[in-house]
C-alpha cells in the first residue's frame, strides 16, 4: 500500500514541496538499494572470482566448475526458501544473503573435493578410484564443515524476530545447496570429464613446501611466534571496548535517497518529530491524574511537548488546551513527542527515562521509539543464549569429528578471537567513522545490533569452516604417523594453499560489497572479510600450530591416536 501511496502524497509544485520520510519510508527505499548493490557486487565477483580460480587450478574448467557449483547453490538455496515462505516471511535480506553465501560456499566445497580428486590421481588411481577417495575423504570433511555453518546460523532461531530468523532459513538452505553441489553433482562431473580438471603439466608434490617450513619454524618458537599473533590480534580487535549498540536510522542510506534528504531536513529545520511520539495507552485514568503525569514527562530531557487529554506541556508548563478525543471511554492516552536531537541521538534512552517517571495509573507503552527500544532489549538480552548455543553445538561437531575434547577448546578459542577482531574492524569502521570519506557512509556513534548478530553467526561457522579442513588434514596424517609436529607440517603444507585461495575468494566476494549504497550492506562486507582474511592467514598458519606444539600429545585426548584416517 505504501509504495502506491508515496507517488500520491510527493506531489509539489513551484510553491510547495511535499518529501516523504519517516521509519517506513527509510526501510522502503533501503530494499531495493541493498538488493542492487548485491546484484552490482555479484556481476564483479563472477569474473574475478574465474580470474583468480584459474590462477589457482591452473585450467580452464577447473575454475569453471566451482562457479557453476556456486550458482548451483544459489539456485537450491532459493528453491528451498521458496518453500519456507509457504509458513512464513522471509526478509529480502536473507535472499541476498543466500547469493553472497551460495557462491562462496559452492566454491570452497568444490575446491576441496577437486582437490583431493588431483591428489587420487596424482597417487596413481584411475578416474572413478579417485572419485571415489574423493568422495569418500573430502566428502566427509565437507559434510562435516556445512554441519558447523548450518548449526551456527541455526541458533538464530533463538531470537523473537522473524527478520533474523529468516538468515537462519536461508544460511541452512545455502548450505544444503553447497552439500549437494560438492557431493552429488561434482563427482558425476569428475567421473564424466575429470581429465579436463587435472593440471596440464604435473608438478611433483613437495614434502617440505613454504608452508611446511612455517609451520615448522613456528613449532620451534611457539610461544614466541603465538604470542606475537595473540598480541597483534587483541590489539587489532580493541576498538571492540568501546561498542555501543543502538537503533539505525535514515544514515544507513545515500546522500541522494529521498527519505534521507527529508530526514535531514527535519532535524535540521524542526525541533520535534510528531510522527515518532511515543504513545501511552491507559484503561483507567482521570483529568488530574493526567495532568500530572504530563506535567512530569513534559520536563525530561528530550521531550519536545506532551500532548494528553488535559493539555498540552513542555518544560513543565501548560502550553494547549486539552484534547477530549484523547478520552477512550474510562481510558486515555498521552503522546510524547521526543525533540529531533534526541531521537537522533539515543532514542532507546528517551524510552528508558519516559517508562521510569513512575504512572498514577497503569500504562502501556507503544510507538516507534518504544518498538525500536523493546527490539533491542530482546536482541541484546537473548545474546548470550546465541553465544552458549553456537559455541555449544559447534563444540559438540567438532568433537565428533576428531573425538578429542582439547581440539574444540582450542579452535573455539581461536574462531573467538578472529570474532573480535572482526567486531574491531566495525566498531572502529563504522562506529567511529574511520574511512567513512573512503566508503561513502555517514557514521552514527553506534551499531544496530541486528547485523552484527548476523555477522556473529556467519562468521563463526566460516571460521569453523576451515578449521575443520585444516584440522582434517592435520588428523590424516596424525593417524598416519602418530607425531603430532609431524602432522601439523605435513597437514599445513597440503591444506593452508587450498585454505588460502579459498579464503581469499570468499573474502573478495565480501568485499566487494564494501561499494554499496546501504551501509549495513557496506558492513556486512567488510567485516566479513576481514574475518575471513584473519581466519585464512594469522589463525590457520600461525596460532594453530604453535598451540598443536604446546598441547602435543593432549592435543588428541581422551581417545589418543586414532585406529583409522579421519579423512
Amino acid at each position: 500500500m505504501l509504495p502506491r501511496l508515496i507517488p500520491e502524497i510527493t506531489r509539489g509544485t513551484d510553491l510547495l514541496q511535499v518529501r516523504a520520510g519517516g521509519g517506513e519510508e527509510v526501510f522502503r527505499e533501503t530494499v531495493p538499494l541493498a538488493r542492487q548493490d548485491f546484484v552490482r557486487a555479484e556481476l564483479v565477483i563472477f569474473p574475478l572470482a574465474f580470474v583468480l580460480l584459474w590462477l589457482y587450478q591452473r585450467r580452464a574448467m577447473a575454475a569453471l566448475v566451482p562457479i557453476l557449483a556456486g550458482l548451483f547453490a544459489m539456485m537450491i538455496g532459493l528453491a528451498l526458501l521458496r518453500g519456507v515462505l509457504t509458513f512464513t516471511e522471509i526478509s529480502t535480506f536473507a535472499l541476498n544473503l543466500t547469493l553472497a553465501m551460495g557462491l562462496g560456499l559452492g566454491i570452497d566445497y568444490c575446491l576441496f573435493v577437486i582437490q583431493r580428486f588431483r591428489e587420487e590421481m596424482r597417487g596413481g588411481k584411475d578416474r572413478a578410484a579417485a572419485v571415489a577417495g574423493a568422495v569418500e575423504h573430502a566428502g566427509r570433511t565437507v559434510l562435516f564443515s556445512g554441519l558447523t555453518v548450518a548449526t551456527s546460523l541455526a541458533v538464530l532461531f533463538a531470537l523473537p524476530f522473524d527478520f533474523l530468523r529468516s538468515f537462519a532459513y536461508a544460511g541452512i538452505a545455502v548450505v544444503i545447496g553447497g552439500l549437494v553441489a560438492a557431493v552429488l553433482v561434482l563427482p558425476a562431473v569428475l567421473a564424466s570429464i575429470g581429465g579436463t580438471m587435472l593440471p596440464r603439466r604435473e608438478r611433483p608434490e613437495r614434502a617440505a613446501g613454504f608452508w611446511h617450513g612455517l609451520a615448522t619454524r613456528v613449532m620451534r618458537r611457539p610461544l614466541v611466534f603465538g604470542g606475537l599473533a595473540t598480541v597483534l590480534l587483541l590489539v587489532l580487535a580493541s576498538p571492540f571496548l568501546g561498542l555501543r549498540f543502538g537503533v539505525a536510522d535514515d544514515r544507513i542510506l545515500p546522500l541522494e535517497a529521498s527519505s534521507r534528504q527529508t530526514q535531514e531536513v527535519v532535524r535540521q529545520s524542526f525541533p520535534a518529530e510528531e510522527t515518532d511520539a511515543i504513545q501511552l495507552v491507559s484503561r483507567k485514568a482521570v483529568t488530574a491524574d493526567v495532568t500530572a503525569y504530563a506535567t512530569s514527562l513534559s520536563r525530561l530531557p528530550g521531550v519536545a511537548q506532551v500532548d494528553s487529554a488535559a493539555g498540552s506541556f513542555a518544560g513543565g508548563q501548560r502550553v494547549g488546551d486539552g484534547d477530549p478525543s484523547r478520552f477512550q471511554g474510562e481510558g486515555t492516552w498521552l503522546s510524547v513527542v521526543p525533540s529531533a536531537a534526541a531521537l537522533a541521538d539515543d532514542p532507546v534512552r528517551l524510552v528508558q527515562a519516559v517508562r521510569a517517571v513512575p504512572p498514577p495509573f497503569e500504562v502501556l507503552v507503544g510507538g516507534y521509539p518504544a518498538e525500536l527500544s523493546d527490539y533491542r532489549a530482546s536482541v541484546v538480552d537473548r545474546l548470550p543464549l546465541v553465544l552458549a548455543l553456537m559455541l555449544g553445538v559447534t563444540f559438540v561437531v567438532l568433537f565428533l569429528m576428531t573425538r578429542s575434547l582439547i581440539i574444540p577448546i582450542k579452535a573455539t578459542l581461536l574462531n573467538v578471537l578472529s570474532l573480535g577482531v572482526m567486531f574491531g574492524a566495525i566498531v572502529w569502521i563504522f562506529q567511529d567513522g574511520n574511512l567513512s570519506g573512503l566508503l561513502g557512509f555517514t557514521p552514527t556513534g553506534t551499531l544496530d545490533p541486528s547485523i552484527p548478530i548476523l555477522m556473529l553467526c556467519v562468521a563463526y561457522g566460516l571460521s569453523m569452516d576451515y578449521e575443520v579442513f585444516l584440522l582434517s588434514r592435520i588428523k590424516e596424517e596424525y593417524d598416519r604417523t602418530g607425531d603430532t609436529e609431524q602432522a601439523v607440517a605435513a597437514g599445513l603444507q597440503r591444506g593452508a594453499p587450498l585454505i588460502t585461495a579459498a579464503g581469499g575468494i570468499l573474502a573478495l566476494t565480501f568485499a566487494a560489497y564494501a561499494t554499496a549504497q546501504v551501509m549495513f550492506v557496506q558492513m556486512l562486507g567488510v567485516g566479513m572479510a576481514v574475518a575471513v582474511l584473519v581466519d585464512a592467514t594469522v589463525i590457520r598458519a600461525v596460532l594453530v600450530p604453535s598451540l598443536m606444539r604446546l598441547a602435543g600429545p593432549l592435543n588428541w585426548w581422551p581417545r589418543g591416536r586414532a585406529s583409522t584416517p579421519a579423512r
